[in-house]
């Protein structure tokens, strides 16, 4: 039986237009509590490796993440340049999250081709493989501060990407959903979530004590707002929550307490113990965290 994990808490930012919104999110992320910062990876926005700079230039002591890269965008030789470098420039406090891609218009607008499932998925294999026999090379330049590269979260929902998460990442994030055909997300229900963990717990085999299980939460609601939520949501929802008899890790509703109870419990049942939530609910998440500790 492995030893409970402590709770770590990340939030996952869409960089704003200036630099000092930017500048005074992060001070308060922080402040908040947060241990983790991640920047999310999608055209429209800023680009990850100089917001994660400035944010380090921004904060003391937070870790920062790529939440996540979309690894098909990266020629692997020239994202470890940018990675490695990023790592020397903060100081070692880099981790490095990827994942297949999976929003079409994007890869179309970049004339990138977006491919089966299958061929995504091992491109972030090749660039998985390529960023760690580069930085097991001590000549390797620019070198990155922490030894061998930062710490890697794999991110994603099939059997393919989950079993590469299992053999090479510090960190498994689970994205709680699945792609529609449409475009869109669905979210998981309990007994798919406990099935996706129960498979990685299977491929990690002597790595279960080594590695910590993530999951990115799509909603924190306060009580108050608890049927609007289901109203709106009720496409992407489960049919069990959305009639009560369920609830999810990706999607809290309640009081501070009563989440903090129900976090408590889904790292009992899922042995997820770090938690990431959305830019627009880092406030209203932010009191779970000071029960949390």
């Amino acid at each position: 039986m492995t030893t409970q994990r402590d709770f770590r808490f990340g939030v996952n930012m869409v960089v704003p237009q200036s630099r000092a919104e930017w500048v005074d999110k992060c001070r308060r992320a922080e402040s908040l509590g947060y241990d983790v910062i991640g920047v999310a990876d999608h055209l429209g926005i800023a680009p990850p490796f100089p917001a994660l700079v400035l944010a380090a230039e921004s904060t003391e002591h937070v870790r920062l993440n790529t939440f996540v890269l979309n690894a098909a965008f990266y020629n692997p030789v020239l994202l470890a340049r940018d990675v490695a470098g990023t790592d020397q420039f903060i100081d070692g406090r880099l981790e490095l999250g990827l994942g297949a891609g999976y929003v079409r218009d994007e890869f179309d607008a970049a004339g990138i081709p977006f491919g089966t499932g299958g061929q995504r998925v091992s491109h972030l294999e090749r660039t998985v493989g390529k960023l760690r026999d580069l930085f097991a090379d001590p000549n390797y330049q620019p070198a990155p501060a922490q030894a061998g590269g930062p710490p890697l979260l794999i991110a994603g929902w099939g059997d393919r990407l989950l079993q590469l998460a299992a053999e090479h990442a510090a960190v498994v994030g689970f994205t709680g959903a699945a792609a529609t055909a449409e475009g869109g997300l669905r979210l998981a229900g309990p007994d798919e979530i406990d099935e996706r963990v129960a498979y990685v717990r299977r491929q990690l085999g002597e790595r279960i004590g080594e590695v910590e299980l993530n999951i990115l939460v799509q909603a924190v609601v306060p009580e108050s707002e608890r049927t609007d939520m289901l109203t709106r949501y009720e496409a992407a929802l489960p049919a069990e929550v959305v009639a009560g008899a369920a609830e999810l890790p990706t999607v809290l509703v309640g009081s501070p307490q009563y989440i903090a109870q129900r976090l408590c419990e889904y790292r009992e049942r899922f042995g997820i113990s770090y938690i990431t939530v959305l830019e627009d609910r880092m406030e209203i998440f932010a009191p779970v965290i000071e029960r949390l500790r």
